[in-house]
């Protein structure tokens, strides 16, 4: 005889085949080391949270975790009902929402993210987890199917590789002479990073459109400042910030900011000229998950900040840190002893 099994949690809509997914490298990401999926999953919470949670946990990897997203699956509640369970579900160890830094140079962006855990963890095993090389190489972006595809054939190269032998031509007259052999037709070095930034500044304002000629002349200029550890967009900022009504002579005008404008050399050996910076090291900044103000793991305890941790707590006051409490008795304690009469 089956038992039929009663639950006052309701039952989360099952995940529709056209739920929206995020951009490639954000959206949802689950965590490592769950616990196999099972009816009791969740039992504990509310039922709200619980039915947001049995949700959450079927939707696919990459699937779109913003709370508008949610809140279109989930009728039986509001956004606002959907941003207070997700709150809960930060507090009891299931999610963290994260920004992680991707790409590299001046390609650097952040994407954003929501880690899942179906199994609840403690705030220093997400501090662990999201500080540790293998949760930034979870946080690499997706590339496109596309990278795994045939490369596109070069167009330089394609006349080179259906060049077939022919027949013989009939000898020329000796007095006529031999045509050189046709040179192989080279494909165009790409430009530097200093020759783009320059190339850029006319798109950043009109006033700085230089020529192919006068960032070609420029070039090495621009390349000290990059091989001095600033990046492009320094460089751009520096020369496009304070312009005057009207630059007569743009490539004499950038000439001389690039001179009077140069940052100094600072100690411990130049990057190398042309590169800029170096790539930034892979990072994750953990987001509260209320009010999305970013900080280090350990500084957003439940995945929340200070402030919203108060005014989430039962009336509205953040429960006291007990090195902190310790510390007040300490001083107490000390100020006590200095009053006694000697």
């Amino acid at each position: 005889m089956v038992t039929q099994h009663f639950s006052s949690a309701l039952s989360a809509p099952a995940v529709p085949t056209a739920y929206p997914m995020a951009k490639p490298g954000y959206g949802k990401r689950s965590a490592p080391d769950q616990q196999p999926r099972t009816r009791d999953d969740f039992a504990t919470l509310p039922t709200r949270e619980r039915y947001v949670a049995g949700f959450v946990d079927h939707l696919p990897e990459g699937a779109a975790m913003s709370v508008k997203q949610l809140a279109k699956q989930l009728p039986l509640y509001g956004q606002q009902a959907i941003s207070t369970a997700l709150n809960a579900l930060s507090v009891a160890g299931h999610l963290r929402r994260v920004r992680c830094a991707v790409g590299a140079g001046d390609e650097t962006r952040w994407a954003f993210r929501t880690f899942w855990s179906r199994t609840a963890r403690d705030n220093e095993w997400w501090n662990a987890y999201l500080a540790t090389e293998k949760a930034a190489r979870t946080a690499a972006p997706a590339e496109p199917a596309a990278a795994s595809a045939p490369p596109a054939p070069a167009p330089v190269a394609v006349p080179q590789q259906r060049t077939a032998p022919e027949a013989a031509p009939a000898p020329a007259p000796a007095t006529a002479p031999t045509a050189p052999a046709a040179a192989p037709t080279v494909p165009p070095t790409a430009p530097s990073p200093a020759y783009l930034a320059l190339a850029e500044l006319g798109r950043k304002d009109i006033r700085l459109a230089l020529s192919a000629d006068d960032c070609a002349a420029l070039e090495a200029q621009a390349a000290e400042w990059l091989a001095r550890g600033v990046s492009t967009d320094y460089l751009t900022t520096a020369l496009t910030a304070g312009l005057p009504a009207q630059v007569d002579c743009p490539p004499r005008f950038v000439r001389r900011r690039l001179t009077d404008k140069i940052p100094p050399q600072l100690p411990g050996g130049p990057a190398s000229p042309g590169t800029g910076t170096p790539p930034p090291v892979a990072r994750i900044l953990v987001e509260c998950t209320d009010c999305g103000r970013p900080g280090q793991p350990e500084a957003l305890p439940d995945g929340l900040c200070r402030p919203c941790r108060a005014t989430h707590s039962p009336g509205g006051q953040l429960a006291p840190d007990p090195t902190e409490v310790a510390a007040v008795k300490a001083h107490m304690a000390n100020l006590r002893d200095l009053l006694k009469p000697v």
